[in-house]
C-alpha cells in the first residue's frame, strides 16, 4: 500500500488509470517524479500515470509498457522552456526514462523489458 503522504506535490486520483480506475503505481516511480518536482520548483500537471494492461493504449502492444508496470507517468508540458526544465530536472534527478512530446513528457524509473537508460522523441 502506497503511503500517499510521502508525496506531498501529488494525489493517488492523479495516477489512477483513466479507463479501469486501477493504480499500480511503484514507489520508485512516486519518489523519483517528487525528486522532480522539487528539484524544478513547478507544479506537474499528470496526464496519464498507470495504466492497467487491459487499457486500450497497454492492449494495443505487443507486452505491458512502463505505465503499465506503474513505473511511468506523463507529465503536460506543451511549452519550448518548459520543457527544458522538466527534461533538465527529470535528468539531474536520474530519471532513466525520458520521452518528449508535442503536449507532454513521459517520465519513467524504469522498464522491465526494455533498455534504460533511454531518451526518445515521439
Amino acid at each position: 500500500m502506497i503511503d500517499w503522504s510521502l508525496y506531498p506535490n501529488f494525489t493517488k486520483a492523479e495516477f489512477d488509470c483513466k479507463e479501469t480506475g486501477e493504480n499500480e503505481m511503484r514507489p520508485e516511480a512516486l519518489e523519483l517524479l517528487q525528486r522532480i518536482r522539487v528539484t524544478r520548483g513547478k507544479p506537474m500537471k499528470v496526464t496519464s500515470g498507470y495504466r492497467s494492461p487491459r487499457h486500450s493504449i497497454e492492449a494495443a502492444k505487443a507486452s505491458p509498457g512502463s505505465h503499465a508496470q506503474g513505473l511511468a507517468a506523463d507529465i503536460y508540458c506543451p511549452h519550448g522552456a518548459d520543457k527544458y526544465t522538466l527534461v533538465k530536472a527529470a535528468l539531474e534527478c536520474g530519471a532513466p526514462g525520458v520521452g518528449i512530446a508535442a503536449s507532454f513528457i513521459h517520465i519513467d524509473a524504469g522498464h522491465e523489458t526494455q533498455s534504460r537508460p533511454a531518451l526518445w522523441v515521439y
